[in-house]
């Protein structure tokens, strides 16, 4: 079955998951507060490193905006726990070890059985108002580029 990413201005998919910080992250407990969820293929590549090395050097950038954001990965809990510690990285990780936050969004590559890197920011209400899809797994949007599109959302 074909998957699509959801459409912006509609309700962001909601979902439960466990996060490297203890205990789940639910995503309508965020309300209230934007979020960007930032799904990666897997810890300790080259490029998913990179990116999140990268958004934990600007996380107060990121925190001055109002923004929390989440890295959503199909790695277990402590995988992601030991990607944190080696990279120092601050930002929380969520684990979709089912694929199932993946899938919903529409960024699961069934083949490889791992998430492409996407991008989706959900505003205080809980509605999706930008999303990326990369089309390379290489590629990642810069900081600068994230930063603008939440400041569109004021």
């Amino acid at each position: 079955m074909p998957q699509t990413v959801p459409a912006a201005h509609a309700p962001a998919p909601d979902f439960t998951l466990p996060s490297t910080a203890g205990g789940d992250v639910t995503l309508s407990g965020l309300q209230g507060k934007p979020v960007l969820l930032a799904f990666f293929p897997l810890a300790f590549t080259r490029t998913c490193t990179a990116e999140f090395c990268d958004f934990s050097k600007e996380l107060g950038t990121f925190a001055d905006t109002g923004v929390k954001v989440l890295g959503i990965s199909v790695d277990m809990v402590p995988s992601l726990k030991a990607f944190q510690a080696q990279e120092r990285i601050t930002v929380d990780l969520l684990s979709d070890f089912r694929r199932d936050v993946s899938r919903t969004y529409g960024v699961l590559i069934e083949e490889k059985f791992h998430s492409k890197r996407a991008y989706f920011l959900v505003d205080g209400k809980g509605v999706l108002r930008w999303s990326h899809v990369e089309a390379e797994l290489g590629h990642k949007r810069d900081n600068a580029e994230l930063l603008r599109q939440i400041a569109a959302l004021a």
